[in-house]
Formats: C-alpha cells, structure tokens, sequence
C-alpha cells in the first residue's frame, strides 16, 4: 500500500470534481442560450447532479466496509467519463439533466471514499489531512475558473458580436478540459491496494456504527450540514449567473477569488484557527462571515464591492464542510465511514433538492414580477411555453430595446433579492452554533474522542 499515493490520486479527484463544479457554474449562460433553458431547469440540472452526489455519498458510506474502497474509486473514475461524455453530446433538458446526475454520483462516491481513506491512512492526524485533502477543492475551482475565463476571452464569448455557434463550441470546450484531471486520477488509483476503515481496524459492527443515529448531538449537526452546505453550494452554483445580473462582471472571477482565499486558510490556517477557537467556535465565526458577505453581494453595485463583499462570504465557508466533516470524525469515530457519508449527504442534499433550485425559482419570479410591473406584455414575449419561467432565447430575440433593457433591470433586481434571501441561512447557522458552544463549555468542553484499535489496518 502506497500510502502517498493514494493520498495524491484523493485530492486529484477533489480537485477534479471542483474543476467540474466550477466550469458548471460558469458556463450556465452558455448552456440556456444555447439549450433555451430557463433558470429554473438550469437549477434543476444543477440540483440533479447534487442530489447525485448525495446519493452514493450515503450508500457509499453504508457500502464501503462490504464493498471496499477500491472498487467504488473505480465506479466513481467511470462514472466521471460517462458524465462528462453526456454533457458534451447533451441537445437538450433530458441528456444533460442525465449526464449532470451521472457526474454527481461520481463524485459523491469521491466524497465517500477519500474521507475515510484520509483517516484511514492517517489516524493520527486526521483533523489536517481533511483540511489538506478539501485544500485541492478551492484548487479546482481556481483551475476551472482560470480556465473558463482564459477561453471567454480567447473566443469573445460574452462580447455583443458573439455568434451562436461560438456560444456553443465554448462551453464544449471547456467542459472537455475536466476529462485530463480525471484520467490523471485514474492512473494514479490504477493497481493500488486500499486500507481498510477505520472502523472496520477498530472491530466495530453495522449496530454500534448505526447507533450513532440515537445521538442528539450528532442529529443535530446533521442537521446543521443541511444549511452549512446551502450556504456554500447554492451561491457557487449560482454566482456565474447572478453577478452577471447584478454587476455584468464574469462570476467565475469571483469563485476563483474565493477558492484561493479558501485554500489558503485550508492549507496553511486551519490547525492554528481551530486550536485557538475550537472547530465550534470557528464555525459560528464562520457564519457571521457568510452572513454578512452574502447581504452585502445584495447591495453591490460595482466590481470593487462585489469583490470586498465576497471576501466576507469567502472566508466565511471556508471551514464548513472539512471542519463539520472533522467534528463527526472527532466526536462520532464509532459512526466511521457512514457517519461521514450521512453528514455530507444532508448537506448535499439540502443543496441539490433545495437550495440550487429554489434559487432558480427566486429569480425567475423576482424578474418576472419586475418586467410585469413595468412592461406587462413583455412578460408574455419571454415566458417559455406558458411557465413562470424566462426563456433565455426568446429574451435574445426581442427587437425592442426598451423592452431589452427592462428584462436586463428586472435581473438585476432578482440577483438583489435572491441574495438577500439566501443570507438568513448563515444567519441561522450563527446563533445556533453559538448555542452549541455554550453547551460543550458547559459540559467540560470540546474534546476528541479516541476509538481502541483491534485490528490492523489490513488492505484490501
């Protein structure tokens, strides 16, 4: 077992799966004009790979111990392929809804495998692997971003002139550029021999693995992920498309900012910050970030504010998922493998059911109840097939430049009221991590829990 290894191909697969993520989130635009999607089937699509990704995190967190670690890297490796295939092939709603989801289960069995593989392979330092190994996330998304925004501005894609058949060449390429990462993982995985769990090592069985289910505490950080997760994956999901609204500034700008400002503090921060305030108390710091930046984005109107505003909001979920992820792993080790996967499928679900598609629904409606109120009959000229929803192409074929100019204000107006929205989660999330503060503080405080091994740590 070639533990260096195998800890390299995990955090080339994270960073694959962020690469993806953020090309997804940038290329948004380009797929409605080019599919004539509208925002809430593109938030649809976006929620099916989620909810994906939610799925296998969960049953590979349950299957792992039986299946081992190996062959759900090898479905994830394939499952990547598949999905980036059909993204590419993808000429409307059904094939792309398809191909969005086949990513997600890959990369939620990506999820399901490298957290345990990271504590497996590293007992005793576990809390900063896992910040390492979701450091390579915020890699990705700086790749993906970099990458987006370097052929915008190579092909012209978001200038005036831009032809249909460039909008659509532009975002194939740019998803094609996912597979290399992928393959590079591939390799690495290729022949190599896994740990076993750590709960399997320690001899613990399925009853006291689920038994972490009767734990309040723990029930009560599942949970939390639901809306630590929201409060990160929505907006990213949304960012490209809603600060072109809001500011006309390329979004993905704005998630390759934050994803250096989150791998930097992942990196290089993490254990300093999590000594000094505890992972509880670093998560209700977190949230007031968030909080704060998210409710400033709704007041942006130029580049600076949107950039200072996104500070906030970057620094802010920084530490939501590895340190909720740690938390489990410190406080619940008996849960092991599935615990982990329970904790990140809560999250993503709360991201892929709700909050990726209600925020799609947001700006629809926010924008159609702009136009109705100052250009009732525009609303019928944009409208796809009778739906509340807008139809990208039909706004690109309107001749009437005030009407134009009324549907660019009301998506302005829907990105403010979509963000103001959004930032009562993390306001939620502060209080009640307050909370939990008081309450470890008032029981001895925050401490790990250390599991007995019985076993080696066999391979497999």
């Amino acid at each position: 077992m070639n533990a260096s290894r195998l800890f390299s191909a995990s955090c080339l697969a994270i960073a694959a799966t962020a690469l993806a993520f953020s090309v997804r989130a940038d290329i948004i635009p380009a797929l409605k004009a080019d599919l004539g999607l509208t925002d809430t089937e593109i938030g649809q699509i976006a929620g099916s790979g989620l909810w994906g990704f939610a799925i296998t995190i969960v049953l590979g967190g349950i299957l792992i111990d039986k299946l081992g670690m190996g062959r759900l890297m090898a479905f994830a490796f394939f499952g990547h392929v598949g999905g980036v295939g059909l993204t590419l092939l993808a000429g409307e709603f059904w094939t792309l809804f398809f191909g969005t989801l086949l990513m997600g289960l890959a990369q939620g069995t990506i999820e399901a495998v490298t957290n345990p593989l990271a504590v497996a392979l590293y007992p005793h330092d576990r809390t900063r692997r896992l910040n390492i190994l979701h450091a390579w996330w915020p890699i990705g998304l700086i790749g993906g971003g970099l990458l987006a925004y370097g052929l915008t501005r190579l092909l012209n894609l978001d200038g005036p002139a831009a032809a249909a058949a460039s909008i659509s060449l532009g975002w194939k390429l740019k998803m094609g550029f996912v597979l290399p990462p992928i393959l590079a993982y591939g390799f690495l995985l290729f022949g190599q021999a896994f740990p076993k769990t750590e709960s399997v090592a320690a001899g613990i069985g399925s009853k006291q693995t689920f038994a972490v289910l009767r734990r309040p505490v723990f029930l009560l950080l599942l949970f939390l992920m639901f809306l630590t997760t929201a409060t990160e994956l929505g907006p990213d999901n949304w960012i490209g498309n809603l600060l072109q609204n809001l500011v006309g500034i390329q979004g993905v700008l704005v998630l390759v900012y934050t994803a250096g400002l989150m791998f930097v503090l992942r990196q290089f921060f993490s254990g300093i910050l999590v000594r000094w305030m505890s992972p509880i108390g670093l998560l209700t710091f977190s949230s007031i970030l968030a909080a704060l930046g998210l409710f400033w984005l709704s007041h942006a109107t130029s580049a600076a504010v949107v950039f200072a505003a996104a500070t906030l909001f970057g620094v802010g979920k920084t530490f939501f998922w590895p340190c909720m992820l740690g938390i489990t792993s410190e406080r619940f080790p008996e849960g092991g493998a599935f615990a982990l996967g329970l904790m990140g499928g809560a999250g993503i679900v709360s991201a892929g059911f709700l909050m990726v598609p209600i925020m799609g629904m947001m700006q629809d409606h926010y924008a159609l109840v702009r136009i109705g109120e100052r250009s009732p009959a525009t609303v019928q000229k944009v409208l796809k097939d009778g739906r509340q929803e807008i139809d990208d192409r039909k706004v690109l074929s309107l001749s009437d430049s005030l009407e134009k100019q009324t549907v660019h204000d009301a998506r302005t107006y829907s990105a403010v009221m979509t963000y103001r929205w959004i930032s009562l989660v993390p306001a939620v999330l502060a209080v009640v991590f307050a909370g939990l503060c008081l309450h470890f503080r008032s029981t001895g405080g925050y401490r790990t829990v250390e599991l007995k091994r019985t076993k080696a740590i066999a391979v497999r």
